[in-house]
């Protein structure tokens, strides 16, 4: 069974540091395009970043440019999200991602671009 796990939420002060873990069971993340996406209440879903690693293709949302960094360990199957600089408007659940249907290549899941298989989310809190 196909399952995603995200871990690395947390509150943290503007200008901190948190990483991300989204770890995958029951498939090999080589292969796949993952992505993160956040959703905040009352807004709409933004992707914030994916990558397709056996392609090394990555993508990154205008918002989260130098700030974030979006890796994999294909041998602890888990795409990870360093996110630094954080900033009060970067407060959200987290979700991650993942579809095998885009061929060395990942685009940002949004409300329109959705992929197969979905993590519960992680929140991210910050504030001071």
């Amino acid at each position: 069974q196909l399952q995603l796990v995200e871990s690395g939420g947390g509150l943290v002060q503007p200008g901190g540091s948190l990483r991300l873990s989204c770890a995958a069971s029951g498939f090999p993340l080589d292969g796949y395009s993952i992505g993160w996406f956040r959703q905040a209440p009352g807004k709409e879903r933004e992707g914030v970043s994916c990558i397709h690693s056996s392609a090394g293709f990555t993508e990154y949302a205008d918002s989260v440019k130098g700030r974030f960094t979006i890796s994999t360990d294909n041998a602890k199957n888990t795409v990870y999200l360093q996110m630094s600089s954080l900033r009060p408007e970067d407060t959200a659940v987290y979700t991650c991602v993942a579809d095998a249907t885009l061929m060395n290549l990942c685009l940002l899941p949004s409300e329109s671009v959705v992929y197969s298989y979905r993590g519960r989310g992680t929140q991210v809190t910050v504030s001071s």
